[in-house]
């Protein structure tokens, strides 16, 4: 029995330690991005890195899951005959939230992983440690770009995703179902509010924050070793998802709660 409590309170305070590792670093993090100098030169590399490539796999996503989502609404409600609210619901749903949390799912196992390898090597490979010797602070030339590019760059994405979503729901509702365009076009418009694109979009800077914050985290405080890297990817990316959908409720919550 000692030895089972024993276990539990390690745990406990291993669990509190890592809380606490994590919040000293995100607030540096933070505060080091308001504070001069600032690189314009990385920051740009990382918004060039985490919005213009990403845009790919963003789009190919919420493409064909708005696809999907026009097909099954119209299944589920066509046994009720309300097969006219399909344009709503996917104009809805993919802007409040299949268009962000897709998103932010993609980006976090694509620039997530990326920024925990590429830190984990630098803290490999000492250069981390090269840099305090050239008097640049590290958490400012390293985290503060990503974290700022990923809480600009993410709505963008979502924002472009919402237009792909919806379009793919348009070709599935016109071509595959039958809809008249102008009728599928003014049902999309109708109860869509600015509301709904806004918190899709709030979510999605919460999100960015939260990928980049996970993976930079993660990469710096990687173990030694190609194994120590290789956790280090596996946990930001295992982190940051969760995040994003735990936020997602918070933020869902807040706002409609």
């Amino acid at each position: 029995m000692i030895a089972f409590l024993q276990n539990i309170g390690r745990t406990t305070l291993a669990f509190l330690a890592a809380i606490g590792r994590l919040a000293l670093f995100t607030g540096a993090a933070v505060r080091w991005t308001v504070m001069p100098p600032y690189y314009l030169r990385q920051l740009g590399r990382q918004i060039i890195d985490i919005g213009y490539f990403s845009l790919p796999v963003v789009g190919l996503t919420t493409l064909f899951s708005g696809m999907v989502l026009a097909l099954q609404s119209y299944t589920g409600f066509a046994r009720f005959s309300a097969e006219d609210t399909v344009a709503t619901v996917v104009v809805l749903s993919v802007t409040r939230e299949l268009g962000p949390v897709l998103a932010g799912l993609m980006v976090a196992g694509r620039i997530g992983a990326s920024m925990a390898a590429e830190i984990g090597t630098m803290r490999v490979t000492d250069q981390i440690d090269a840099l305090d010797t050239l008097s640049t602070r590290p958490m400012q030339y390293l985290v503060a770009p990503r974290i700022v590019a990923g809480t600009l760059c993410l709505p963008f994405l979502v924002l472009i995703g919402d237009l792909i979503g919806v379009f793919g729901g348009y070709l599935v509702g016109v071509y595959r179902l039958g809809f008249n365009p102008s009728v599928y076009l003014s049902r999309t418009l109708e109860y869509l509010q600015f509301s709904d694109v806004t918190l899709g979009l709030i979510k999605a800077a919460v999100f960015g924050f939260l990928i980049a914050l996970m993976g930079c985290y993660h990469g710096y405080h990687s173990g030694r070793g190609a194994e120590g890297v290789g956790r280090a990817t596996t946990n930001a990316v295992v982190s940051s998802s969760i995040l994003i959908l735990i936020s997602n409720y918070l933020v869902t919550a807040l706002f409609f709660g």
